[in-house]
């Protein structure tokens, strides 16, 4: 039985040790067991995958995906997501606890991840951090983090209660469990469904200040820089919250952050036809915004980027603007999308698949995210030039809410590989 797979003729990327050569790597059961100019094949059998010179990277890891399952099965299902990160190079994806019941204790993780089980990829439960996503109470973070969860969040409700916030930061310290919040303080944001400013104003929309954002995550690393815990705000959306996280960055403190692909790639002129499927939380923001975040991702401010994957049935989405779901599908959609940086010229090709591979494996405390031996053989192999449309039709997501409909791109997603097992290969 062969066991060995050596994937030739590749251009190497591993953000983590800044390789980028032509060569091989060659992996065993599952993991990667060299890799340089040229291998030694050690007599084994093995079976011969000719990358035709394309990239091979770390597969892709997502921190912020919503999945219908348990609850909405219409929407999505365990089996579909795991086709649609396949389709976009994502190789572990980790789940939102916004369910229906709630992810928010042992019982439902291990529902879950029985689920999981024979999904393409590797899916990671992120349960809430307070019961029912509420904010009134804790959830069993202890019990949890015995059971080898390493973050927890309220997906896209904030945990507005200070008190309660504190009680959690210092209760997480003791397991170096790490909280993800979303920012949006409740009273400011009320019921906005896009960015405040002129345009809403002329749209007639009530909008959500950049404020809403920002003071959330000012009181957050204000309760953080006593107690310590690892922290990472879910999405970075304006100026003044970077200005916030950079300094407290210089500080020492242990804070990360992540932006969507939504909010690197468009501003809120995207909704300006009344566009629902551009209806995304936090909102789009202005383009001095969407500039400051692209900076921001290119010094280290921000580190990580994420698909916000959010399935929403039609019915969610055909409906006046103000009524509408926040959310878009992404995972399809990532890589092509920010790679746009790359044939800008905004940004380096290194650097851009670190915010997706190695940064949010360190983050999560995860063994993969980089190529090198005895590293999870979990790859992606793509066309960085391949030219195309996006088309909604064609993407696994049995919804097709994507802003990016017709958007033209450079690269696509050739073949994805987890566990060293081929999970997805582009037939085109």
């Amino acid at each position: 039985m062969i066991t060995h797979v050596l994937y030739d003729n590749a251009r190497l990327l591993d953000p983590a040790s800044g390789l980028d050569i032509h060569g091989q790597l060659l992996t065993e059961d599952g993991r990667i067991i060299a890799l340089g100019e040229k291998v030694d094949l050690r007599g084994a059998d093995v079976d011969i995958i000719d990358c035709g010179g394309h990239c091979l990277a770390p597969g892709l890891i997502d921190m912020r995906v919503f999945v219908g399952i348990p609850g909405a099965d219409y929407r999505d299902t365990i089996f579909n997501t795991g086709e649609a990160a396949a389709y976009g190079g994502v190789t572990t994806v980790c789940v939102q606890p916004v369910t229906q019941p709630i992810i928010d204790d042992m019982a439902r993780v291990e529902y879950l991840m029985s689920r999981a089980r024979d999904a393409a990829v590797n899916f990671i439960p992120l349960p809430a951090a307070t019961k029912q996503l509420a904010g009134e109470e804790m959830t069993e973070i202890g019990l949890m983090s015995r059971a080898g969860i390493k973050a927890f969040t309220d997906g896209n409700v904030s945990i507005a209660n200070a008190s309660l916030m504190t009680r959690i930061l210092k209760y997480m310290k003791y397991f170096d469990a790490l909280l993800i919040q979303h920012l949006a303080e409740p009273s400011l944001a009320g019921s906005g469904c896009m960015n405040s400013g002129e345009l809403a104003t002329r749209l007639g929309l009530p909008g959500i200040p950049t404020e809403a954002e920002t003071i959330m995550l000012e009181r957050d690393l204000r309760l953080l820089k006593k107690i310590g815990t690892r922290y990472h705000a879910a999405q970075i959306t304006c100026q003044d919250s970077i200005e916030v996280l950079k300094a407290a960055k210089a500080s020492g403190m242990k804070a990360t952050a992540g932006v969507s692909v939504a909010h690197l790639a468009l501003n809120e002129f995207a909704i300006e036809d009344y566009r629902t499927f551009a209806k995304v939380s936090p909102p789009l923001r202005c383009e001095d915004d969407r500039v400051a975040v692209v900076e921001a991702l290119k010094d280290g401010t921000i580190d990580v980027i994420v698909s916000s994957h959010d399935p929403e049935d039609p019915e969610s989405k055909r409906v006046p603007f103000e009524q509408a779901e926040a959310g878009v599908i992404g995972l399809e959609t990532m890589l092509p999308v920010t790679l746009e940086m790359y044939h800008n010229g905004q940004m380096d090709l290194l650097k851009i698949l670190e915010k997706m591979t190695v940064n949010p494996a360190r983050i999560l405390g995860l063994g993969s995210g980089v190529l090198k031996e005895g590293a999870p053989a979990d790859l992606c192999l793509f066309d960085l030039n391949s030219p195309h449309r996006i088309d909604p039709d064609k993407l696994p997501s049995i919804t097709k809410n994507t802003p990016f409909d017709g958007k033209p791109v450079q690269g696509r997603v050739l073949r994805t590989v987890v566990g060293g097992k081929t999970v997805f290969e582009h037939k085109g």
